[in-house]
């Protein structure tokens, strides 16, 4: 395929870089990736040891010495460059993102163009790395606060957007003087590696150091573990099952290191009596089967009175039978495969577990069979009739399940049953009515990190900070203030007097 020539896709790659060269083993094991879209092998990778771990931090920590030096705005200009290297290769990666992970090719194409907007946003941050004066209780004394590079920061990312959430915290990172090693899921190392080489040019062409943005495709149980307890990075962020963050955040802890948690999501919409269904019904749709449920922000449940409940169950039985399914580099198809076949029998486990507790499966379920779906992935998205306590729906399954519960009182009970899971991540509210809306986004309101109104759980834009509370995980990355995460604080006083008074009054005389 064109697009990963272009891209530097080889048929056998390796899988440690620390920049700008490529460590070449063939000790730790190999990946064959085959796409999910037609089950066809695209490229082998070569995973990375320990020993190569070692060398890329190594690296990294060499150039980090260096690029806490180099004034914050041309940090920005070289993500700048960046940024602008991206849109030179949008198409194929694009394309790559969606034949390896299986998202729709314009989806692929999106997720591009959100590290292209993370690029934008952190140049941009890179002349805005504010602190704060306070006024001192001293006299002749003035008081700030500041932040610092940290170091390295190590970006865990998930097989469902595997490129975009690395860039939210690379780019990120990178404005903030601190250096990035990326350890991708090992279902999509491709694009992992695809990127590195992209950035590869610019830093060349900058004659900047190794160790600047750095890679390490490797098992989870030997490098993974190594890099969880590894004191030289302060920071990981980690994205992925709320499973793998607790044990990852137990092991950052223990070192007292941080970390940002991205984990599940068991995102609801709210359909009020007052709802604009034309509005909501497509929010709903694309917030549920989009890149096959496999979004942390996908739509699972699905909360609504029942003075509307047989309308919206009729409408969206008819709006699922007009989805296609298919091959996402077919832009007219909505809905692609599964990440793997073990993806798709979660998927059947979870509606087997759905009906056993009591649940009706309205529409879908079934895992599609012919030459069309021939790599076993694909499956049609299901809708459930549901109740909210079931232990499955308290669940996070990442497949495309919609689960439909009544409610019959005012807008809190709604909100009542939308908080009552465990994750906290993306949460929506349908209601031309202001107090429905103002009591959703108000304090006894969504509990959710998100909480949109008259859009969906899905589709956050990369200006509003990103995460979520409760078994999400309460980290925060993209916009707003993010970037204070991957900074150390430090308050600093300066006494400009002659004299030495002390604070709170004391008197401390020799």
């Amino acid at each position: 395929m064109d697009f990963l020539s272009k891209l530097g896709i080889k048929e056998v790659n390796f899988g440690a870089s620390t920049g700008q060269q490529w460590l070449e083993t063939a000790q730790g094991g190999e990946l064959a990736i085959h796409s999910p879209a037609d089950g066809k092998f695209i490229a082998r990778v070569h995973q990375a040891t320990e020993t190569e771990y070692e060398a890329v931090i190594a690296k990294a920590q060499e150039a980090f010495i260096y690029w806490r030096t180099v004034p914050a705005p041309k940090r920005g200009d070289l993500v700048r460059q960046i940024g602008n290297r991206l849109r030179e290769y949008k198409a194929p990666l694009g394309a790559l993102v969606s034949y390896e992970m299986g998202k729709s090719l314009q989806e692929g194409l999106g997720e591009v163009q959100e590290m292209i907007d993370i690029c934008d946003f952190a140049v941009g941050l890179s002349r805005q790395l504010y602190g704060f004066t306070m006024h001192s209780e001293r006299p002749e004394h003035r008081m700030y606060d500041q932040y610092h590079p940290l170091g390295i920061v190590l970006t865990i990312s998930a097989f469902n957007f595997p490129v975009a959430v690395w860039s939210w915290n690379a780019m990120l990172a990178a404005v903030c003087g601190d250096v990035n090693i990326w350890k991708p899921s090992s279902k999509v190392p491709l694009t992992a590696i695809a990127c590195q080489n992209i950035i590869a040019e610019v830093l060349r062409e900058n004659d900047l150091p190794e160790g600047l943005f750095s890679l390490v495709i490797g098992k989870g149980s030997t490098v993974g573990e190594r890099m969880l307890n590894d004191k030289r990075i302060p920071l990981i962020s980690v994205t992925g099952s709320t499973s793998v963050g607790r044990h990852a955040n137990e092991m950052i802890a223990r070192r007292f290191g941080r970390a940002i948690l991205e984990l599940g999501g068991n995102n609801a919409i709210i359909l009020t009596p007052h709802a604009n269904l034309k509005m909501a019904i497509p929010a709903v749709v694309f917030g549920a089967v989009g890149t096959a449920g496999q979004r942390c922000t996908t739509t699972r449940r699905l909360i609504i009175h029942e003075d509307i409940y047989d309308q919206v169950k009729e409408t969206l039985v008819k709006a699922y039978g007009s989805l296609r399914i298919g091959t996402p580099m077919d832009e007219k198809n909505h809905v692609g495969p599964l990440i793997d076949k073990s993806a798709v029998q979660m998927f059947v486990k979870a509606i087997e577990m759905a009906t056993k507790e009591g649940g009706t499966l309205i529409y879908g379920g079934e895992v599609l069979e012919g030459e069309e779906y021939a790599s076993g992935c694909y499956v049609r998205p299901a809708i459930i009739e549901a109740e909210n306590q079931y232990a499955i729906v308290q669940e996070e399954t990442f497949a495309p399940i919609l689960y439909l519960i009544k409610y019959s009182g005012d807008v809190h009970q709604a909100i009542g049953v939308q908080n009552d899971v465990v994750q906290g991540l993306s949460s929506s509210i349908f209601s031309d009515k202001l107090q429905e809306a103002e009591a959703f986004l108000s304090h006894w309101g969504s509990d959710c990190g998100i909480a949109n109104v008259n859009i969906g759980t899905s589709g956050a834009e990369i200006g509003g900070a990103f995460g979520g509370e409760k078994e999400t995980g309460g980290g925060r990355e993209s916009g707003s203030d993010a970037w204070k995460a991957y900074m150390r604080r430090q308050t600093n006083t300066i006494n400009y007097g002659a004299t030495l008074p002390l604070a709170q009054g004391i008197k401390f005389d020799l």
